[in-house]
């Protein structure tokens, strides 16, 4: 199984990028993280609608056929560690690549909503798009970790 992170925004500062590889190489083989960076559009005054509207077309055209989509929403169901782990236990007996969908700084379309079968917050506090990878990379690391019942987390 694929983790797939969707992520609108290229050019990441070299943290970003540093970050996200660490825990990207900790995944096993049998459950690899990747990414796929979709180009932002350039924001203009008052077409953000629009601007997140073509964003949102372009995360559809990267999603693999029969992947499992959850889009990341503040709104979307929040999950600890523990429940986490759960999650993605359950994910992996789907049978299916797993697409994880990132907005840019205006966030995800409502069409990239609609097309998820699950929306996830990783915070109520909102959070710089390029720190979402990072963030989410360590989370996924930590929810395999628990699965597998490997010392990393400590709780």
């Amino acid at each position: 199984m694929k983790i797939i992170m969707i992520a609108v925004g290229t050019k990441m500062p070299a943290w970003v990028t540093a970050g996200f590889t660490e825990y990207q190489k900790r995944m096993p083989p049998e459950l690899r993280l990747e990414l796929h960076e979709i180009q932002p559009d350039k924001r203009r005054q008052g077409d953000i609608a629009k601007i997140t509207e073509r964003e949102g077309l372009a995360i559809l055209d990267a999603i693999p056929k029969k992947a499992y989509v959850i889009a990341l929403d503040e709104h979307g169901k929040e999950f600890n560690s523990m429940d986490l782990a759960k999650k993605l236990g359950a994910w992996k007996n789907y049978g299916q690549d797993i697409a994880l969908l990132i907005g840019g700084p205006d966030g995800l379309s409502q069409a990239c909503k609609e097309r998820a079968q699950e929306l996830w917050s990783l915070s109520k506090l909102t959070l710089p798009h390029p720190l979402v990878r990072v963030v989410l990379a360590e989370t996924l690391y930590r929810a395999y970790s628990i699965d597998a019942g490997l010392p990393y987390h400590r709780a």
